[in-house]
């Protein structure tokens, strides 16, 4: 028989190791700040992997809450050479002019955007953030922050973003423009996906949602569909290596 003396030590011990362990535990979450300063790092180290390429790229134009027929569908090509060249090529357009007219308003605010990207990156500078919880996103395990801008901008969203925890690297980021982008826009509410593109962390897709005047309502959805990575900047080749969205995903998986 255990003396009671001996138990009741055994209970001290035991709540003592529990509480010292739940301690570590609690010790082990990350702040906001932690996060952030993590995730910062790792869009820096990502943007040192960036290489020259070219993505075909797909959208497609839905109006009201019918997503099996596009009213339009257009083919883009996009090239980028880092650090800030950005071009594109209308491939193919099918179905209402509408579609092609908002693709290339979108393009043109993304070949802006790579000449000077600092107003619209997910830093400090132009965001508050807030940690709300984890979540699982396709089996990674994510830190979910609350997005809060720190101005009005219509290349700001208020929303929520889903951080990698081990890589630290956005999954998803959702919300909507802190300022309406247009007159003709309203209700817009916006989703952003990221993946892996050979060695580059990139987004690989969208989705936003709107209430168009004159359309009503609208969603372009567009996924990027096949890479060409090499050396564009040489001119002698537009790429060396073709990658495929199935062959990324792949790779991704494996990571």
């Amino acid at each position: 028989m255990i003396p009671r003396a001996q138990i009741a030590c055994s209970i001290f011990i035991y709540f003592a190791m529990a509480a010292c362990g739940s301690a570590q535990t609690r010790s082990t979450v990350p702040t906001s700040e932690d996060i952030i300063a993590q995730m910062v790092q790792a869009q820096a180290d990502n943007h040192a992997h960036f290489r020259p390429y070219v993505v075909t790229r797909d959208y497609k134009l839905f109006e009201g809450k019918d997503h099996n027929q596009a009213k339009s569908r257009v083919t883009a090509e996009i090239i980028v050479v880092p650090p800030e060249s950005k071009q594109y090529i209308i491939d193919d357009t099918d179905g209402s002019s509408w579609g092609e007219k908002i693709v290339r308003t979108m393009l043109d605010g993304e070949v802006a955007f790579a000449k000077e990207s600092s107003p619209s990156d997910i830093t400090r500078d132009n965001y508050d953030f807030l940690l709300v919880g984890e979540d699982e996103l396709s089996g990674h395990r994510c830190y979910v922050l609350e997005l809060l801008p720190r101005r009005k901008s219509k290349d700001l969203l208020r929303g929520t973003i889903w951080v990698d925890a081990r890589t630290y690297l956005p999954q998803r980021i959702e919300g909507e423009p802190a300022k309406s982008p247009s007159w003709w826009l309203k209700n817009v509410r916006v989703v952003l996906l990221y993946g892996y593109v050979g060695s580059m962390w990139l987004q690989t897709s969208s989705k936003a949602t709107a209430n168009v005047r004159v359309l009503g309502q609208s969603t372009m959805v567009w996924q990027d569909v096949k890479y060409q990575i090499g050396d564009l900047a040489s001119g002698a080749s537009l790429a060396q290596t073709m990658v495929s969205v199935e062959e990324i995903a792949d790779d991704e998986g494996q990571r």
